[in-house]
């Protein structure tokens, strides 16, 4: 770290056993991303705390590439589950920051397209072909809103796809609505400006 790790405790003396395990934990994330370049960790106990235990409020506050990372946690009434918690919850924001950092967050691929080619009504199933013409059925539960009445043959629709007990098959169907075009009215102009 650029800087060094400030750790402070709010109203009690923090122990040494303590003191030890939050900086084995920052040295953790500090393995795990060595770009972190200061660590705050603030460590409080309520008020009259001797008396009655927790909880304990830990925050973390990470300096990184592009910002800050920051944990505010109302943890149990025992200080190790308290640091382990807040720490636990520092480790996954820093990760996702990280697989940001190096453009892994996971792009949603786009459900495969299909269209209809046969629809039985009366008992509630049919089936579709995708643009490799393959054959899936599906059933009129598996269609999303406006639902399965409002399928035709041709209809163009979105689906996943899952391996049924006799072949593949659609556990959800999306109906493509088609784009309404932008219709513009216009309006003759008067002569001799506005």
């Amino acid at each position: 770290m650029q800087r060094p790790l400030q750790i402070t405790a709010r109203d009690f003396e923090l122990t040494e056993p303590m003191d030890r395990e939050i900086r084995d934990r920052v040295a953790s994330l500090e393995r795990y991303f060595e770009r972190i370049s200061g660590c705050e960790v603030v460590v409080e106990a309520p008020v009259h705390h001797h008396r009655r235990g927790g909880p304990f409020r830990v925050r973390i506050r990470m300096t990184v590439p592009r910002g800050e990372i920051e944990v505010n946690r109302q943890a149990q009434e025992d200080l190790a589950v308290a640091i382990r918690d807040a720490f636990d919850a520092a480790r996954r924001r820093l990760e996702d920051h990280v697989r940001e950092l190096r453009r892994q967050v996971k792009a949603h691929a786009e459900a495969p397209r299909a269209r209809v080619t046969k629809l039985v009504p009366e008992e509630g199933y049919g089936f579709m072909t995708s643009p490799e013409g393959d054959e899936i059925y599906f059933h009129r539960n598996s269609v999303l809103a406006p639902g399965f009445d409002h399928l035709r043959v041709g209809s163009e629709v979105r689906f996943v796809q899952e391996m049924g007990e006799t072949g593949p098959q659609a556990s959800s169907v999306a109906i493509i609505r088609p784009r309404r075009e932008l219709k513009i009215k216009v309006r003759p102009g008067r002569a001799g400006g506005r």
